[in-house]
């Protein structure tokens, strides 16, 4: 399947929030973002972050307390994940600033990916990794289908050209073998 739907990237997400206040402070203070402006003409409390070629949509919770309480920091939940440099400065961060976290790794052809997990004030899981030095590895072309449309149009331009390069060898290779 090509982009039926024509799209280009992941623009934003949004999250509702206890307090927009503290998530802010979080998400500004703790993980970079940086506010920007926000249209006026929403009726409800809330902020806009960007960084990273992400934003973050924060929305003020209409009944707070109605919101699920926060529970234990699980890797199998739905996350925002992150890519770090240092996963040792991070960790040593979140000690600093008492934050509660999960350490876990995957492992793959002999190259290890460090993960960290932990809440932001509203309890959606933060994942933190190096996950930058896993590669990419396009799927058999019947399982790309499900993939994103992007990696599918990635891996089949990368495809042309190999093929297009494989034509020029064999052109030259057949004018060198006349020769």
């Amino acid at each position: 399947m090509e982009n039926p739907l024509q799209l280009k990237c992941l623009n934003h997400i949004s999250l509702v929030c206890r307090s927009v206040e503290k998530s802010v402070d979080f998400y500004q203070n703790i993980l970079g973002f940086f506010p920007v402006k926000r249209p006026g003409s929403f009726n409800f409390s809330g902020a806009w972050l960007f960084n990273y070629d992400i934003g973050i949509h924060l929305l003020q919770s209409d009944n707070p307390d109605s919101m699920p309480k926060i529970g234990g920091i699980n890797p199998k939940d739905n996350h925002i994940s992150f890519q770090c440099e240092s996963m040792a400065l991070l960790e040593k961060k979140l000690k600093e600033l008492n934050i509660e976290y999960v350490k876990s790794g995957v492992e793959e052809g002999g190259i290890r990916v460090d993960q960290l997990f932990f809440h932001d004030p509203n309890g959606y899981m933060i994942e933190l990794c190096n996950c930058d030095i896993l590669p990419v590895t396009p799927l058999p072309v019947d399982s790309i289908q499900s993939s994103c449309s992007l990696t599918n149009r990635n891996v089949r331009r990368q495809r042309q050209q190999e093929q297009q390069v494989q034509l020029q060898v064999q052109k030259i290779e057949h004018v060198v073998w006349r020769n």
